[in-house]
């Protein structure tokens, strides 16, 4: 098998299992609690933990060899009450961030999100796990104790295999009398700079990203905090015996989250683990220009002058500030959009946005202020109108989909159209309000990936503030509710969408207020 289609069959396996593991967590957390939707705001949250945990036990912790162990233990026992507890908060939050870490960066391959013009996010976010697993090693040396010292040997002797070295840092470690109380203070001065640089790039990371979403969910927020407290509780974390350098270390336990590293070290070699871990993350840099078997991205958004007054509201929608204003071509007074070429990933919610992108307006060909050239809104209102033409008997529906979402091939019939579109939120307010005003079909459903988790980061969350009014465009009050239906329920959803349509038909076809609604809307 070719390197490209191992590839492909590596992405396809990690995107069928994280879509099985997002279906089961959906419900035993709800969507808008699903952590696999949420894990670069989780990243933040246990970053903010790690943060203010880490000053508490500054507070208290002596940097010096032979205070440092015991501080530690004293914050551990005396003040198991809050400083125990702290202390495990520091280290489980820790290692939650390196697991939402390595998840996160896992699920953004598999999803198809790292290319195109989304890989300044990706490539930026390289150097932070270098610097997280830096953070959280040098975490565990402060605690000095047996696990501590196996680390700084390893780390010394796999540091001292780069050119870079005038002295070996072996040696400092060589027996207790060769350690000063200076390396302490080192650690603490790195340990404290690390994380700070590590906020920072992730901070860079998401720059260009709007509306971008570094809180998780009240709900998921509180339930983490409850379960990392029971977790403190029931398992608090502990040392491991005190670090004597004058005695060599046989066995150690090891935290396998940040330490797997080391026993690679041991195995291997520390050249080999150097040429492993940098090949590795240059593998991870180059990924996005890898040659592959997706497509390439379509034609970026194109700004019709004559049809846009520059009211920003498509500027508001961009996912990924692709969209500016400036002063209008030709209408004094005025200003128009204009599209970031490097910035666009063609996903058309613009379009949605644009109030020129009405099919109520008295023109020949309804050309917008803006649209992309792969369905063009032009394009979509004949596809619509043809689509449901075709439709018969009662209970007919218009289905508005994503290609990203549930798959339209077996779902359409006599008295079902479907239409699918790189992000729904394509789709203007009022074309809805169009397609049952004109008596086209008796209800619309629009159709999306998950709630939280839309491949283009906001479309199914505009739409949803676009039909409550809480957005512009709006869907329109005198639309009929009963009528339109959103259901976002992705990849992993297809059967449940297709049992939706079914009782959504049974319902127009039963339901005597919804009849009236439509007759009277119509």
């Amino acid at each position: 098998m070719a390197p490209e289609h191992r590839g492909q069959a590596v992405k396809s396996a990690l995107k069928h299992a994280f879509n099985w593991l997002e279906s089961q967590f959906s419900r035993l957390f709800t969507a808008q609690c699903n952590p696999l939707y949420q894990l670069g705001a989780m990243s933040f949250f246990y970053y903010w933990i790690v943060a203010i945990t880490g000053v508490y036990l500054f507070i208290f912790f002596e940097t010096s060899i032979s205070g440092a162990y015991a501080s530690v233990e004293q914050i551990t026992h005396e003040q198991w009450y809050f400083g125990g507890v702290m202390r495990s908060f520091h280290r489980y939050a820790s290692a939650a961030m390196g697991i939402c870490v390595t998840l996160h960066l896992l699920r953004e391959f598999a999803m198809d999100r790292y290319s195109g013009v989304r890989w300044f996010s990706w490539v930026s976010g390289i150097p932070l796990l270098w610097l997280l697993f830096a953070s959280a090693i040098g975490g565990y040396w402060l605690v000095w104790d047996v696990q501590a010292q196996y680390i700084a040997i390893t780390t010394a002797e796999w540091f001292d295999v780069l050119p870079i070295m005038v002295d070996p840092m072996a040696s400092n470690f060589l027996n207790e009398a060769s350690l000063s109380d200076r390396f302490f203070s080192l650690l603490v001065f790195l340990h404290i700079g690390i994380p700070l640089a590590l906020l920072l790039g992730m901070f860079i990371h998401i720059k260009r990203i709007s509306n971008v979403r570094t809180n998780p969910a009240r709900g998921l927020a509180a339930g983490t905090l409850l379960a990392m407290l029971v977790i403190s509780l029931w398992r608090p974390a502990l040392s491991q015996a005190p670090a004597n350098l004058d005695v060599a270390v046989t066995e150690v336990g090891l935290d396998w989250i940040f330490l797997n590293p080391y026993p690679l070290i041991d195995d291997w070699g520390p050249g080999t683990v150097w040429l492993l871990l940098v090949g590795l993350s240059t593998l991870l840099t180059i990924l996005p220009w890898l040659p592959s078997r997706r497509p390439q991205q379509t034609p970026i958004a194109v700004v019709d002058p004559a049809n846009c007054n520059g009211c920003g509201w498509c500027l508001a929608d961009c996912p990924y500030e692709a969209v500016t204003l400036k002063v209008h071509d030709f209408k004094p007074g005025r200003q128009q959009s204009v599209v970031d070429p490097d910035l666009c990933i063609s996903c058309g919610i613009c379009a949605g946005a644009c109030p020129s992108s009405s099919p109520f307006r008295h023109v020949d060909e309804l050309i917008t202020g803006i649209s992309i050239p792969s369905l063009h809104i032009k394009e979509l209102l004949p596809l619509t109108e043809s689509k449901l033409r075709e439709l018969q008997g009662t209970g007919r529906v218009m289905v508005y989909g994503c290609d990203h979402g549930s798959d339209f091939a077996n779902t359409e019939s006599e008295s079902v159209a479907c239409i699918s579109m790189p992000c729904t939120a394509l789709v203007p307010p009022a074309f809805i309000d169009y397609v049952l005003r004109k008596d086209l079909a008796d209800g619309v459903m629009i159709s999306g990936c998950c709630e939280g988790d839309c491949h283009y980061r906001l479309g199914n969350t505009w739409m949803n503030q676009r039909f409550n009014e809480e957005r512009m465009p709006i869907l329109r009050t005198r639309v009929p509710r009963k009528l339109v239906r959103t259901r976002w329920l992705g990849v992993q959803g297809q059967a449940q969408l297709d049992r939706e349509i079914l009782e959504f038909q049974h319902y127009l076809r039963h339901d005597t207020d919804a009849q009236a609604q439509a007759i009277s809307h119509g």
